[in-house]
């Protein structure tokens, strides 16, 4: 590789180029793991949709989420009729931080099973939990996560059938303060979902240390397990 090359490969932001058929042609180490959770199809079309009338390249300030990943930006650029590359340009991680004084160490599944409880005053849905049952006490912002969880759990007031599933994720962890810690998933899915509060989760989400996924039928929120607060200190 030279330096363009080398440049292009271990960019923050991924890098897809298509042949004319939607087949993958060359990517970057970050487009790798984008399709982890993105199909190469959605990511051709999106960047069909967005290309410039003519060959060059445009660049488009667009809010684009695939799992955990957010974008804010794309560049699509075409020079002939046989290929055309996409970049997508990450928005900046949201940052992590944790009080002492604004955290309490509770149990998680009474903090969901609270929510259920609620919700089900507002919904005939029937409930399905799929919980890790080896989760100590965390600590965690207790009123901003049941603000989130309630407002995730009303979004499936239409459905018939709602599943909770809380599990760790497998070979990944956050650092804070020196030390790592792991993460936890927390998802909710049923056969309908009501978008209309999708921007007020996006906005609670960050404030309460959750990383948020948004889908069709599904919500997950990622966190960090902290069960020692003397840990960050």
């Amino acid at each position: 590789m030279d330096i363009c090359e080398d440049w292009l490969e271990y960019d923050y932001n991924p890098f897809i180029l298509f042949d004319k058929n939607g087949r993958i042609v060359n990517l970057n180490a970050e487009a790798q793991f984008l399709l982890g959770v993105a199909s190469s199809k959605d990511i051709f079309e999106l960047a069909s949709t967005y290309a410039s009338y003519g060959y060059g390249f445009k660049t488009t300030i667009i809010d684009v989420d695939y799992g955990k990943f957010s974008f804010y930006a794309i560049t699509v650029g075409y020079s002939d009729d046989e290929h055309i590359g996409i970049k997508l340009y990450k928005k900046p991680n949201q940052s992590f931080e944790l009080d002492a004084c604004d955290n309490t160490k509770v149990n998680i599944y009474s903090l969901i099973d609270l929510c259920i409880s609620s919700f089900s005053t507002l919904s005939n849905a029937s409930h399905e939990k799929f919980l890790d049952p080896t989760f100590p006490d965390i600590y965690i912002k207790v009123d901003l996560f049941l603000k989130l969880l309630s407002k995730i759990y009303n979004s499936f007031k239409n459905s018939r059938t709602i599943k909770t599933k809380l599990y760790l994720k497998t070979g990944e962890h956050i650092i804070y303060k020196g030390k790592k810690f792991s993460i936890f998933v927390l998802e909710i899915s049923g056969d309908k979902r009501d978008e209309e509060d999708d921007y007020n989760l996006k906005e609670i989400a960050p404030q309460s240390n959750a990383v948020i996924s948004i889908k069709n039928k599904s919500v997950s929120i990622e966190l960090p397990l902290i069960d020692d607060i003397d840990k960050t200190s």
